[in-house]
C-alpha cells in the first residue's frame, strides 16, 4: 500500500546547512578552548580543512566535502561544528548510521545549534527510530524564534508524527510547510500519503494531480496516484500513473503489484499474473509480511493459488497479521492447490482466533468435503447454518454433502431451500434436475434445467441433460434445441451428436441424422487417437530416458502416426536417431518438428 513519505526522495533533498564561512574565524578560538590544544599548525590545517569542504559543499561535491570535514574532526575533535558539518554531508550522502554519530557528538559538544537538532531529527527518521525524532524536532521548535522548517524537515517530522500515531498533528505540520510553499512536489506528495492512509483517498487526488504537475517524472507521485484511484474502484484511470511509475529504475515491487491488483480488476487475468509474477521475483528479505500477503492476495485473486501458497505461508508467521482472515486465505490455497490436508489445521486455528462465521464454517466443510470426509463436512455446515440460517450457500452445500452420502432425502429439501433463498443460483436448480432425472421424475427434471440453463446458459453440461430429459420424455423437438445449444457449447462430444442424430432419424431427418453420426464417429476416433498418442509419447520418453533408443523409436513412431500435428514426438525422433547415429533420419525428423512448430497452438495440441 501507500506509504507515509517517499524517503529516497526526502533524503536527496538539500539539507539545512550547520556550517557557514562565518564560523572559521571562531574554529581557533574553538580549538584553543579545548584543554588538549593542537598546534598552531593543526589549527590552520583544520580551518583549511573546514573551508575546503564548505567550498566543495557549495559545489555539491559531497564526497570531497565529507573528506575535507573528516579531516577537520581528526584535527579538531573538540568542535563541534566540524562534527556538525561532516553529519550533515553524511545526511545528504544517505549514510545515516555515520551521520548519526557525528551530529550527535556535535550535540554533545554544544547543545545550543538547533540546525543539529533539526538534523538530527531527519537523521532518526530515515533511521525509522521516530520517537527519537519528534522528540528532537519539538527541542528544536521550542526556541524563541523557533526556526522555520525547510520542506524536507517538514516532511521528516510529518513522517515521524504519522509513525507515532499523531496524524492530526503531521497533517498541520505539512500543511503549514504547504502554505509557504504551494508548488513543492514533495510537499504534495506526502500530504496526499498521510491522507490517502487514513483513506482519504478524494482528499488525496489532487495533492497527488499537483506533485505531479510540478514534477512529471516524479514516478512516486504517479505510484502514490495510480493506488489512490485503484482504492476509489477506479482501476481504468490508476493504469496509465501506474505504468508511468513502472518506468523508474528503482525495485518495483510494489508498482508492481499494484499494476497487478489494477489489471485483475479490469478483468485481464493474464496481464494480471504477469506483473504480479514480476513482482515475486522483485520479493526479498526486506519486504515485509504485509506486502508479501498483499501479493499472495492478489495472486489468488487472478487464479494462481500455486504461485500465492508460499507467500501466505511465509506471511502468517509474522504473528501481526497471523489473523483469522490471514488463516483462511491461507488455508483455501492449500485447498486450491490439492493440499487438503494443509488446510485443516490452519482453519482450527482461524476457529480459535476467532470470530466462527458462516462463511469459516462452509470454507473449512468445503475442505472437508474435497476429502470426502462427509460426516465432518456436514457437521461443519450445520454449524454455519446454526450462525446464519438463511445463508443460500450452506444450504447448497449441505445438500451437495447429503446427496455424495446417496441420501437424497435429506438432499432435496437443502438445494430446494438454496433456490428458495437466493433464485440467482443456477447449481440448486442443476443438482435438483440431476436427482429427479435419476428418479425418472422428468418433468421436474426439465423445470429445474430450464432454470439452470436460463441462469447459467454457457453451461454445456445443463444443456446437454436438458435434451436427454427432453428427449425422453417425448418432447424431441424442444430436445434438438437443447443438444444443438450443448453441441455450440462442447462441440468435440460424440455423444451429443448421437443423440441429435437419433432425433432427427426419428423425425425422418435421415440426411442430418447421418451427418451428425459421421461427426460422432469422427470424434470418437479422433478421442482414442489422442489417447494412444498420449500414451506412446509418454512411453516413448521414459524409455528415451532409459536409453532403450529401439523401444523408444517404436512408442513415438506410434505417437507421430497417431496425431500427426504433434511436434514433440518428432523432436524426440530426432534425438533418439542421433543416438544411434542415424543423422541424415535425426535431420528430416528435425525438420518436420520445426514445420509443426510454425503451425497454430490450436493445429499444434499436445497430449
Amino acid at each position: 500500500m501507500i506509504q507515509i513519505v517517499d524517503q529516497s526522495r526526502l533524503r536527496g533533498l538539500i539539507l539545512r546547512p550547520v556550517f557557514a564561512l562565518t564560523i572559521l574565524p571562531f574554529f581557533a578560538a574553538s580549538m584553543l578552548a579545548n584543554a588538549q590544544t593542537p598546534s598552531w599548525s593543526a589549527i590552520e590545517a583544520a580551518r583549511s580543512a573546514m573551508a575546503a569542504g564548505v567550498e566543495a559543499a557549495k559545489n555539491g561535491d559531497l564526497d570531497k566535502a565529507a573528506g575535507e570535514f573528516r579531516r577537520a574532526a581528526t584535527l579538531a575533535p573538540k568542535v563541534a561544528a566540524s562534527h556538525a558539518a561532516l553529519g550533515s554531508i553524511l545526511l545528504a550522502q544517505n549514510k545515516f548510521g555515520e551521520a548519526l554519530i557525528e551530529l550527535n557528538e556535535a550535540y554533545s559538544l554544544d547543545t545550543s545549534d538547533i540546525s543539529v537538532d533539526l538534523n538530527l531529527g531527519r537523521a532518526e527518521a530515515s533511521t525509522g527510530n521516530f520517537a527519537e525524532a519528534v522528540q528532537l524536532f519539538r527541542r528544536a521548535l521550542v526556541a524563541s524564534p523557533p526556526p522555520l522548517l525547510t520542506d524536507a524537515e517538514s516532511i521528516a517530522f510529518a513522517t515521524a508524527l504519522a509513525a507515532n500515531k499523531e496524524n492530526g498533528e503531521a497533517e498541520s505540520v505539512l500543511r503549514s510547510a504547504l502554505a509557504r510553499d504551494p508548488g513543492s512536489a514533495s510537499l504534495n506528495d506526502s500530504l496526499g500519503t498521510l491522507l490517502a492512509k487514513s483513506n482519504r483517498f478524494g482528499e488525496a487526488l489532487p495533492l497527488f494531480q499537483r506533485a505531479i504537475s510540478a514534477e512529471p517524472s516524479y514516478s512516486k507521485a504517479q505510484y502514490h496516484l495510480g493506488v489512490a484511484l485503484l482504492s476509489l474502484n477506479r482501476p481504468q484511470e490508476a493504469l496509465m500513473p501506474l505504468q508511468l511509475a513502472a518506468t523508474a529504475p528503482e525495485d518495483s515491487f510494489d508498482v508492481e503489484l499494484q499494476l497487478g491488483r489494477t489489471f485483475s480488476a479490469l478483468h485481464q487475468d493474464a496481464e494480471a499474473l504477469k506483473h504480479l509474477h514480476r513482482a515475486a521475483n522483485f520479493r526479498d528479505s526486506k519486504k515485509s509480511s504485509n506486502s508479501l500477503y498483499a501479493l499472495a492476495l492478489a495472486l489468488q485473486a487472478s487464479g494462481d493459488s500455486k504461485a500465492a501458497l508460499p507467500l501466505f505461508d511465509m506471511a502468517i508467521k509474522d504473528h501481526a497479521i497471523a489473523d483469522g482472515s490471514a488463516l483462511i486465505n491461507d488455508a483455501i490455497a492449500h485447498v486450491q492447490t490439492g493440499d487438503t490436508a494443509g488446510a485443516f489445521p490452519l482453519y482450527e486455528r482461524a476457529l480459535q482466533l476467532g470470530p466462527d462465521t458462516a462463511t469459516l464454517r462452509e470454507d473449512f466443510g468445503v475442505a472437508y468435503l474435497q476429502k470426502l470426509d462427509l460426516d465432518h463436512a456436514i457437521e461443519q455446515f450445520h454449524a454455519g447454518l446454526a450462525i446464519e440460517s438463511s445463508n443460500a450457500h450452506l444450504h447448497y452445500d449441505l445438500g451437495l454433502a447429503f446427496k455424495l452420502k446417496d441420501d437424497l432425502t435429506s438432499a432435496v429439501p437443502e438445494f430446494e431451500r438454496s433456490a428458495q433463498l437466493d433464485p440467482t443460483l443456477p447449481d440448486p436448480a442443476y443438482a435438483l434436475g440431476i436427482i429427479y432425472m435419476q428418479q425418472g421424475n422428468f418433468a421436474a427434471a426439465a423445470a429445474n434445467l430450464k432454470n439452470a440453463t436460463a441462469l447459467q446458459p454457457e453451461n454445456g453440461d445443463a444443456w446437454a441433460l436438458l435434451g436427454s430429459v427432453l428427449k425422453d420424455s417425448g418432447q424431441p423437438a424442444d430436445a434438438a434445441i437443447a443438444l444443438e445449444r450443448a453441441i455450440a457449447l462442447e462441440p468435440d462430444q460424440p455423444s451429443l451428436h448421437v443423440q441429435l442424430a437419433a432425433i432427427e432419424s426419428q423425425a425422418g431427418q435421415k440426411d442430418a441424422a447421418a451427418a451428425h453420426r459421421k461427426i460422432a464417429a469422427d470424434l470418437s476416433r479422433a478421442a482414442q487417437r489422442r489417447q494412444q498418442a498420449s500414451f506412446a509419447l509418454k512411453s516413448g520418453r521414459a524409455l528415451l530416458d532409459q536409453n532403450k533408443l529401439p523401444e523408444a523409436i517404436v512408442q513415438l513412431n506410434i505417437a507421430a502416426q497417431a496425431e500427426s500435428t504433434l511436434s514433440e514426438p518428432h523432436h524426440l525422433l530426432a534425438d533418439a536417431y542421433a543416438r544411434q547415429g542415424r543423422p541424415a533420419d535425426a535431420a528430416i525428423e528435425r525438420q518436420r518438428a520445426a514445420e509443426l512448430d510454425r503451425l497454430p497452438s490450436a493445429a499444434n495440441p499436445q497430449p
